[in-house]
């Protein structure tokens, strides 16, 4: 089996309700933060403590852990609208990959980037890479979608996408939100526009692009 048809071998389609179960898994880990301080330290993406004590599960556990219980309730509530809608689709398994991997590459690159930039010391945490992914499938797969802002605005989900990549690129260049990890959610995007045609030969920009 050659390479590509490895890499685009489908799994069979099941749901089970994997978005609910990723939910459940950041609950859990927030109570565990909460219970036993330490686990925070432990779980978080600090680039020191991988390179430097090799704890090198931090890029992938960074994903469950969050700050306070509004970034957990805003992160969820995204899962949960976006997420679902992409597994029904997509399929559970198919789901689970896709985030699980782009999260993962989103630490990674974050790993690297704080570290080039004199951070290693400033812990990352959040959903966030993994969820911006899930809404660049979203509208990948529904381009047509609307999506209402504060329940009022609406908005088709590939302007969604846009609006979201300018103000990340935005508040990087112009160092505004300096605790929100713009970075991150960059490359959540970018992960998920390579996911696309090397996982499903899919060309994503031609998806978000029809009217």
């Amino acid at each position: 089996m050659s390479l590509t048809n490895l890499l685009r071998r489908e799994f069979k389609y099941r749901y089970f309700n994997a978005t609910l179960i990723l939910i459940g898994v950041n609950v859990l880990v927030f109570a565990l933060n909460a219970l036993l301080p330490v686990s925070r330290v432990i779980l978080a993406l600090i680039p020191d403590l991988v390179v430097n004590q090799h704890w090198l599960w931090q890029p992938f556990s960074y994903m469950f852990v969050h700050a306070n219980f509004q970034h957990l309730l805003f992160n969820m509530l995204g899962l949960f609208f976006f997420g679902t809608v992409v597994e029904r689709k997509i399929g559970s398994n198919e789901f689970l990959l896709f985030y699980l991997l782009t999260g993962f590459l989103a630490g990674l690159f974050s790993l690297f980037a704080f570290l080039l930039m004199g951070m290693g010391g400033v812990p990352l945490v959040g959903a966030s890479g993994a969820i911006y992914a899930v809404l660049f499938a979203f509208a990948v797969i529904s381009p047509r979608a609307m999506i209402y802002i504060w329940g009022i605005i609406p908005v088709r989900a590939p302007i969604l996408v846009l609006a979201f990549t300018a103000l990340a690129i935005g508040s990087q260049v112009l160092g505004f939100g300096g605790n929100v990890a713009h970075l991150t959610h960059l490359a959540g995007f970018g992960f998920a526009a390579l996911y696309f045609p090397i996982r499903h030969n899919v060309n994503p920009f031609r998806r978000l692009l029809i009217r």
